[in-house]
Parts: C-alpha cells; sequence; structure tokens
C-alpha cells in the first residue's frame, strides 16, 4: 500500500509540472527547452524573480507564473543572447546553457503591467486567430504582463443582452461594429459600421476569447474585461421606453445612446450585461469602462450618479472588482471619479510620455490633483493608428517613469502600461517601457542600448550600436514638449495636395530630428548586413530603418516637385515627380522581403476568418477600409479619418498610394501646360480599392539582404 501511495504521489507532481504552463512556454519557445530549466516558485509579498544555477541547469525562481516568465525573458536576453519579439518566439537555445555565476535578483513594487488599448484590437488584432494569441500571450508573461484589456468576444455578450431585451437579429447586427470597427463601438463612439456580422463570427469570436482568457488565467494574468457603463443602442428610448442621453456624433458617426443612471432600469440591464458575461466567460477582477470617450458630450447627465451607478452594478457583480479607466482627454471626468473608493478604480494614464495627467504641471492635459485618491499607471501611447514608422521618446520615457515615482503623485504609482493603439512596431521601445519595473533606479539610456543590441541581433556590433545610438538622439528622441501622435508620417502615404505634410487629420507632427541621421543610420546598418544574414531581428530592423530612410528621402524628393511647379518648370517637374513615383516602387519593393509590411498579410489574416466566399469578402472590405478611407465618404472626408489608419505596406504602396501619387502629377502638370482640368475627387478613386479582392501574397519575395542593399545603392550612393 505504501508503494502504491508513493507511486501516486509521484504522479500527481508529475501531473502538477506537466500542466507548469511556463514549461509549455519553454516547449513553444525550443523543443526539449523545459529539460534545461529548474523552475521554482516560491511565497514573497513582492513580485520577484532571481535567475540562479543548479549544476548544469539554470534556475528560474519566482512568486508567480509570470514572474518566473519574466525572468526567464531575462535570462534569455542577458545571458543567452537570444531576444524574443512579436514576430519571433522561437529559438535554437545552446545544448549547455551559459551558467548564471553569480544569483541575480529582481524585484518589483510595481504591481499592474498593463497591455493594449481599445484601438490596438482593431487596428492589429482584428483578424488573429489562436495561434498568432498563443504567441501573444507568451510574448506577454515574458514581458511581465498581468493586467491585459480582454476584450474579444463582447459582441457575443451583446448578442445575448439584446436578444433578452427584445432585439432582433437585424437590429442587433445593426448595433454590433464589424470585425475591423469593434474597438470604437466598444468604446461608444458608433453603431453598426463594418457590419453586420455572420452567425459564425460571434461564435467564433466567443470560442476564442475563451481560449485567450483560459491561457491568461492559467499564467494568472488578469484579463480586464469590459464593463457596463450606460451604452445602450440610439434608439433604446422608442424601443425600450429607457431615459437616456444622447451623447452626439463622432468624427460623422452617431453615437449610442446613454442610459441615465437614474433610469430604474440601469441596474437591472447591467446585472443582465454581467450575467451574459460571467456565463460566456466568467468572473473578473478588473472591468474598462470608459463612459463619454473622446469629446462625448455629458449633457444633461449626473456624472457624479453615473460615477456610482456604474460602481455599484460593477461591485454588485464581483465586490472584489476594480474599474479601469483610460485617462484620455477630459476621461475620466473627475466629478464621475471624485467620489468613489480609493482601491476601486484604477487611472491608464494613457499618454503620459506626452501629455501625462497624473499631476506633471509641464503637461498640456495637466491634472492639478492627478487622479486623486485612485490609483494610476504610467503608460506608453507610441503608435496612432497602427501606422508604420520609427519613433518614440526614448529617454524621456525613462526619466518621465523615474521623475513620477519621485513625486508627490509616486504614492498611487501602481505600475506601467503599453496603450499604443497598433503593435507589431517598434519592438525596442515595448521592450524599454516594459524593463521600467524591474530597474529600481535610473539607468542610462546608451547603455542600455548597447545591451539591447546585443540580446537582439545575439551578439554585439559597434556598428550597430553606433546606428542605434544615431537613432536614438534623432528620430526615438522626439521631444518632452511635443505631442505629436506617433511616428513622423510617410509623405507617400498622404493623400496629394500642393504642400502635403501631414497624413492624417490630427498628427500634430513637427520636424523634430534631422532626416540625414536617419539616412546614415541605414547606410551603417547595411554595412554590416552580411555579418547577420539569417538572423530574424536584424533583417526585421534593417528593413524597417531602410523603409524610413526612403521615406526621408521621399519627402526631400516631393520638396523638389512643389519647387519646380511653384517655379513653372515642367522638365524638372516631371523628373522630381518619376523620382518620386520610383521611390514608392522601390520602397513597394523592399518591404515585399518580409511578411510583416505586406497588406497580403493583413488582407489573408481577414479572409482566413471567413468560411463562406461572402463573409471572406466582408472580412477582406473591413481590412482595406479601416487603412485607407476609413469610413464612408462623410466619416472619411468632413469626419476626418481617412488615412488615419494608413500603413507604408508593400502592395498597398504599389496599388493605393502610387496611383494617387501618379494622378495628382498628372493634373498638376495638366494645370503647368495651362489646361484646367477637373478637380480631382480623392475619395472617388480610393473607394474602388476598398471594394476590390485581389489577391495580395503574403510570403516574403525576394532576398531579404540582397534586395535592401541594391535599393539602398540605387537610391543614395
Amino acid at each position: 500500500m505504501r508503494i502504491i501511495h508513493i507511486l501516486g504521489m509521484l504522479l500527481i507532481a508529475l501531473a502538477v509540472k506537466a500542466a507548469s504552463p511556463i514549461e509549455g512556454l519553454l516547449e513553444r519557445i525550443d523543443k526539449g527547452a523545459s529539460r534545461k530549466f529548474v523552475i521554482e516558485q516560491v511565497k514573497s509579498p513582492v513580485d520577484f524573480f532571481e535567475l540562479d544555477q543548479k549544476g548544469d541547469k539554470v534556475v528560474i525562481r519566482g512568486n508567480n507564473y509570470v514572474s518566473i516568465a519574466s525572468g526567464l525573458n531575462w535570462y534569455l536576453k542577458y545571458y543567452a543572447g537570444v531576444h524574443l519579439s512579436w514576430n519571433g518566439m522561437q529559438a535554437k537555445l545552446p545544448e549547455v546553457l551559459p551558467a548564471v555565476k553569480q544569483k541575480e535578483r529582481r524585484e518589483t513594487d510595481m504591481k499592474y503591467r498593463y497591455d493594449f488599448n481599445y484601438c490596438t484590437f482593431s487596428y492589429t488584432m482584428a483578424f488573429w486567430d489562436w495561434e498568432r494569441w498563443e504567441k501573444e500571450i507568451d510574448w506577454m508573461a515574458l514581458h511581465g504582463i498581468n493586467l491585459p484589456l480582454a476584450m474579444v468576444g463582447t459582441d457575443g455578450v451583446w448578442q445575448n443582452v439584446l436578444s433578452k431585451l427584445g432585439y432582433t437579429k437585424e437590429e442587433i447586427n445593426e448595433f454590433v461594429a464589424g470585425p475591423g470597427f469593434q474597438a470604437w463601438w466598444l468604446m461608444n463612439n458608433l453603431e453598426g459600421w463594418g457590419g453586420p456580422n455572420p452567425d459564425s463570427w460571434y461564435k467564433q469570436q466567443i470560442a476564442l476569447q475563451k481560449r485567450i482568457i483560459g491561457r491568461m488565467r492559467e499564467y494568472g494574468i488578469e484579463p480586464v474585461l469590459p464593463g457596463y457603463s450606460g451604452m445602450v443602442p440610439h434608439n433604446a428610448k422608442e424601443k425600450l421606453g429607457l431615459n437616456v442621453s444622447d451623447p452626439g456624433l463622432w468624427n460623422g458617426y452617431r453615437r449610442p445612446a446613454f442610459l441615465q443612471p437614474t433610469d430604474p432600469r440601469f441596474q437591472e440591464i447591467a446585472s443582465l450585461y454581467y450575467k451574459e458575461m460571467n456565463k460566456l466567460y466568467g468572473k473578473a477582477n478588473y472591468y474598462s469602462m470608459d463612459p463619454f470617450h473622446e469629446g462625448g458630450s455629458v449633457a444633461g447627465v449626473d456624472l457624479d450618479a453615473a460615477g456610482k451607478a456604474i460602481m455599484q452594478a460593477m461591485k454588485k457583480n464581483n465586490p472584489k472588482a476594480v474599474w479601469v479607466a483610460q485617462a484620455w482627454q477630459a476621461n475620466p471626468r473627475p466629478k464621475m471619479i471624485g467620489n468613489l473608493e480609493a482601491g476601486d478604480l484604477i487611472a491608464l494614464d494613457l499618454f503620459a510620455e506626452s501629455r501625462p495627467q497624473w499631476g506633471d504641471p509641464e503637461s498640456t492635459w495637466y491634472r492639478k490633483d492627478g487622479f486623486g485618491q485612485h490609483d494610476w499607471i504610467y503608460c506608453m501611447l507610441l503608435n496612432y493608428g497602427g501606422n508604420v514608422g520609427l519613433h518614440g521618446k526614448m529617454k524621456h520615457v525613462i526619466d518621465e517613469f523615474y521623475k513620477a515615482k519621485e513625486s508627490p503623485f509616486g504614492k498611487t504609482l501602481k505600475g506601467v502600461g503599453m496603450t499604443m493603439e497598433g503593435s507589431e512596431n517598434n519592438p525596442v521601445m515595448f521592450e524599454l517601457l516594459t524593463e521600467l519595473p524591474w530597474r529600481p533606479q535610473h539607468f542610462d539610456k546608451d547603455q542600455w542600448l548597447k545591451e539591447y543590441t546585443a540580446a537582439r541581433y545575439g551578439k554585439s556590433n559597434p556598428t550597430v550600436q553606433e546606428a542605434w545610438i544615431l537613432l536614438s538622439n534623432s528620430i526615438y528622441n522626439c521631444p518632452d514638449a511635443n505631442t505629436q501622435q506617433g511616428t513622423h508620417e510617410s509623405v507617400f502615404c498622404a493623400r496629394p495636395t500642393e504642400h502635403p505634410y501631414e497624413v492624417s487629420s490630427w498628427s500634430e507632427m513637427k520636424d523634430y530630428y534631422d532626416p540625414s541621421d536617419v539616412i546614415r543610420a541605414a547606410a551603417l546598418m547595411v554595412s554590416v548586413a552580411d555579418q547577420f544574414k539569417g538572423n530574424n531581428n536584424f533583417e526585421y530592423d534593417l528593413v524597417d530603418i531602410v523603409r524610413q530612410a526612403i521615406a526621408e528621402r521621399g519627402r526631400l524628393t516631393e520638396k523638389v516637385a512643389e519647387a519646380a511647379y511653384a517655379a513653372g518648370d515642367k522638365v524638372l517637374y516631371k523628373e522630381a515627380a518619376d523620382r518620386f513615383l520610383r521611390l514608392i516602387l522601390l520602397q513597394d519593393e523592399l518591404l515585399g522581403t518580409r511578411s510583416e509590411f505586406k497588406v497580403g498579410t493583413w488582407i489573408g489574416r481577414a479572409r482566413s476568418l471567413g468560411n463562406t466566399a461572402g463573409e471572406k469578402d466582408l472580412y477582406e472590405w473591413n481590412a482595406r477600409v479601416q487603412i485607407t478611407t476609413w469610413g464612408n465618404r462623410n466619416a472619411a472626408d468632413d469626419g476626418g479619418l481617412r488615412d488615419y489608419a494608413h500603413r507604408e505596406w508593400n502592395g498597398i504602396l504599389k496599388d493605393f498610394y502610387y496611383m494617387r501619387w501618379k494622378t495628382w502629377f498628372d493634373y498638376q502638370m495638366l494645370r503647368l501646360e495651362g489646361k484646367n482640368p477637373a478637380e480631382i475627387d480623392f475619395y472617388a478613386i480610393e473607394e474602388p480599392w476598398t471594394k476590390a479582392t485581389n489577391a495580395y501574397p503574403s510570403e516574403p519575395e525576394g532576398d531579404c539582404i540582397p534586395t535592401v542593399k541594391r535599393i539602398f545603392a540605387e537610391i543614395f550612393d
């Protein structure tokens, strides 16, 4: 009996070991890797990880799975020279791992490490499948993320809620947005655009969210589910007799109505919402709610009562739950959160690297009292619209974090967050942000970059370091006070005018760096490229940096065309126009060497989610519209949304942006020749591309490094 008992205990121990998400993570990184590590979980009042050695095995010790995964990532980067990035989550580890010669311990008092903006779910993740999500959740664990927004499948909750409230299937589909636009629907900005969704969409997304939430919970990651904050369809007054306020329009779109907190049915509908959410995904300890987002009218709304009603409904569902609110523009309204209990709300300081609201008096969005009694998270927005381009405030992000920590507002600072509108870009900035919690003291940017490049490319190289330090002091050194919305946009993607500058309506771009520095950094990377042939991280960065250099040359070339037109010089105008168009085609070819920079990858993901030809076409239309006109003619032109989510990608450069510029140059040439052509209706020539279904490849085309060298030589030599 004793032998049977011991065997039983051993089997239980083996089952527990096999069930460890860290073992699964290691096996996904490199088959057999889990045998090379000893994983130890130790109780601790603070999050920590330790790196240690036992014989020929590396020990990763931590207080929970996320801390252990963070320690594993630290070891891989700074001991093994392996950098796992969103587009490269596998690596061949050495047969014998580099030893940890002296125990290293890191701990953090930053309780929360947050991830995602609502917009990320549309601009980047709209068409992700489980395979892509699994990689992302592994990446999150490795980077210490323990509090991500998780909004996939919320449309399934609303489908059930509205059905129980008496809405027909057709009415529900008029309310729920399509796959490419769900972020703005869930932020109460619009209804229905991009739909109607087929029944299979709801089923697929519910099944996907269950897997996402399941894996997050295995790691001990706390998903932030969308909570109930008063959103109802715009016709809820007529249909249900509810007392609602009208938040008005958002960039030409009618917003959903806001259910007044004083309406006796507020708590009933909120309870129904949470009941349906719980049924599908279980109760969460954190809920995200942002009523009156981005200019929503609060006329006739008792904000204090609204805040209390939202909190009451959430607490009734789960007394331990915490409200997570995005601090963006006037939100969260001070009157709405002022009388809520400390500990019940976390404010995400969404754009803290440029417009902090935590209490920094130098900010254009200065809040004198910060977030009052409430906890807050220092967030980096960085990217808008999923636009492609090198960008960041590298030194400032470091400086501002430690400044906030040491300020009187540091008492309520409880974490860091990535709140990008689009991800899959600028890996250096996300790596930097996620390391902040594990570095107790202010550190030197240049030293960090040297270690980062050695980890990212697997070896140290002085030329590469020189290139990156040059970039960090130019394009990644956006001035502290600059409030531009992400990257310095590529003029190739601009809708042509006589003096093109910005691409999107709200970019607030300012020239803050010397383009020749970017071109010089690109030349340095090209000069050592052969030494890194086949290195995934290097080849991705090489293409991205050379892409930026070509975009800089494009902007300079367009200025020549402008000057030639002003001078009436037809010969020079044609020469500059032809050179500019040639640059677009070379950029297209360059980006074709990497699947990450291909419109075919984006469209292919969209189509792959469809089960019928009609579904595939609907999802492709969502994918194409979002990155071009964004909306219908009214929203695109009068609402200012066109090109907001522009992408400097292979395929769309050749077929969309080239077409616009060629149309413009031909039009201008006619005017130079004294003719009077009809004004260009850009929306009319853009819309057909959004409705097309011609195939774009997603596989890389051409050998990356030889192609880069040839194109770089043609443009810059």
